[in-house]
């Protein structure tokens, strides 16, 4: 019989999981073993926890499959935790594989145990703690039906060495799906009757609301009844571009995002929550629900938000409605010195068809959404949590689940150094992914934040913890020696040239975007306008 090793990748494969993102250490060896009998399975290797869980992420959004990391103990897990609690916001399946010390190992309290039960709680809604090797493969049927729910959700399962090791394990068959709850009938008539009262209604979609599917429907009420789309602030996949229904995500700026939703009698909830200010702020609310405004839930998360939609598209007699669309628009190429915008507005012009964006350009950034409004069909994948660091390995995860595509990675100089590493993942398996790395040096975000929340400037202390210069950040040479194809660009013409190479030439590029410290302020309030948020 196998060992429980083998029964464990053999169930996940059996399950479809065939990808397996990676930082082993001496009590997953018999995993790592075990990789050579299961060669449907493909280990990714990371350098950092962060960057395998925050991969594991990006690949279960793209690939509507469990994402799954193998990590080292409770350190181990501690070190991918930021990249999970990201996971765990954007409703995805993640399964966690974390080595143990052997059962008769722990009594000695060895330098690496800790209890890693209560870290995995923090951002899983499942753990557990393999028992015996027979009952190993059982064990993790569970985690993945826990962890493709749906909701989806992040799972735990801690796995012992010796149980690792042991022989005698089983393997079951794999979990059977289960199908989202339907749709509530009376909630569908309480939200064709808000629609209808004439009263101003608002929807607010969320998670597969933001497909083409969802958005079609939507956009069918929205056409027959005047009613305002809206998409949550950060979701973890908007499909978006030429021939889909534009939708409006709500704002970071809380200001801003009172003013989307001003007026607004009635507000649906699609597979979203109540909108709520990303932070407090001195004497300013943290729900951005107007007063008096009735919030109906049509779709809690792990219901058929789509079927929901479609079924409330017959109760109101739209299935005719014509839908507004995204029109094709080109956008021209910028020229002369860069800043901020021209280069929202030089990715805007250069977007391939079918690319898939992983945003995580923080302040410099804002003009991303108007800049690539109209550009050929893509998949927008953001900051769902706002821990940051997710930026570099989301593209990670999604360009290994879909090899056929190109990934964008927009990157922050600040977030990026807390998952560098992904880079060298990014070479290794030869990733069909172009960094855009907005080098502004400096937390964009916190001098905004300072500025909002303290009235006086800030004082040379108070400077230094926003500033990253002195020294001045070299992401060429990072780049270069984590073996991606780098270069530093300070003028439009010179970034134009170098998105139509990288977009051209498959596999990994870097493009470090020298572009001035500026203090934006909240974007413009449009049609499909949004800030980036971060730390």
């Amino acid at each position: 019989m196998p060992n429980g090793a083998l029964a464990l990748i053999r169930t996940l494969v059996d399950a479809g999981v065939t990808t397996c993102f990676t930082n082993p250490g001496t009590s997953e060896i018999h995993f790592v073993a075990a990789l050579e009998s299961v060669p449907e399975m493909r280990a990714v290797l990371t350098l950092f926890e962060g960057v395998a869980t925050g991969a594991a992420d990006g690949y279960a959004r793209m690939a509507d499959s469990p994402g799954a990391t193998l990590l080292h103990l409770g350190p181990g897990l501690g070190n991918g935790l930021a990249n999970l609690h990201n996971a765990r916001r954007a409703r995805v399946p993640v399964v966690n594989i974390v080595g143990d010390h052997a059962t008769y190992h722990t009594q000695h309290d060895a330098p690496l145990q800790s209890d890693i039960e209560t870290i995995a709680r923090n951002v899983s809604t499942w753990v557990r703690t393999a028992s015996n090797t027979e009952q190993l493969a059982g064990d993790a049927v569970e985690a993945l039906s826990a962890a493709v729910g749906p909701p989806g959700q992040v799972a735990t399962l801690i796995v012992p060495a010796d149980v690792s090791w042991q022989e005698g394990a089983r393997a079951p068959s794999p979990p059977e799906p289960t199908a989202p709850p339907a749709a509530s009938g009376v909630v569908i008539e309480a939200a064709a009757a808000a629609l209808r009262s004439g009263r101003r209604t608002g929807i607010l979609l969320g998670g597969r609301a933001l497909r083409e599917r969802g958005l079609v429907a939507a956009a069918r009420i929205a056409a027959a009844t005047g009613t305002k789309l809206l998409a949550e602030m950060f979701p973890a996949r908007l499909e978006r571009g030429a021939g889909l229904p534009p939708v409006e995500r709500l704002m970071y700026w809380p200001e801003l995002a009172s003013m989307q939703l001003e007026g607004v009698e009635h507000l649906i909830l699609g597979d979203a929550k109540p909108p709520v200010s990303f932070f407090a702020y001195p004497g300013k609310r943290s729900s951005l629900v107007p007063d008096g405004c009735d919030v109906l839930e049509l779709s809690p998360p792990g219901s058929d938000v789509v079927r929901c939609l479609e079924e409330l598209v017959e109760a109101l007699g739209a299935a005719n409605a014509k839908p507004v669309l995204q029109q094709r628009a080109t956008v021209p190429q910028p020229d002369g010195p860069l800043t901020a915008a021209k280069v929202c507005q030089a990715v805007g012009a250069s977007l391939p068809e079918g690319a898939i964006v992983s945003d995580e350009a923080i302040t410099s950034g804002a003009a991303l959404p108007p800049s690539t409004e109209g550009a050929p069909r893509h998949d927008w994948l953001t900051l769902t949590g706002g821990a940051i660091g997710q930026g570099l390995p989301v593209a990670v995860g999604a360009a290994v689940a879909c090899p056929d595509r190109p990934v964008l990675a927009l990157q922050a100089d600040g977030s990026a150094l807390y998952t560098i590493q992904s880079l060298w993942t990014m070479a290794r398996e030869r990733l069909n992914v172009t960094v855009v790395l907005f080098s502004n040096r400096a937390y964009g975000i916190l001098d905004i934040e300072f500025a909002r929340i303290c009235a006086d400037e800030p004082g040379g202390k108070a400077k230094a913890q926003l500033d990253l210069g002195n020294p001045d950040l070299d992401f060429v040479a990072l780049g270069t020696g984590l073996g991606i194809a780098s270069q530093r660009v300070d003028t439009a013409e010179q970034l134009n040239g170098a998105l139509d190479h990288a977009l051209s030439d498959p596999g990994p590029h870097l493009v470090e975007v020298v572009i001035p410290a500026e203090m934006p302020g909240p974007p413009i309030v449009g049609r499909a306008a949004h800030a980036s948020s971060g730390r």
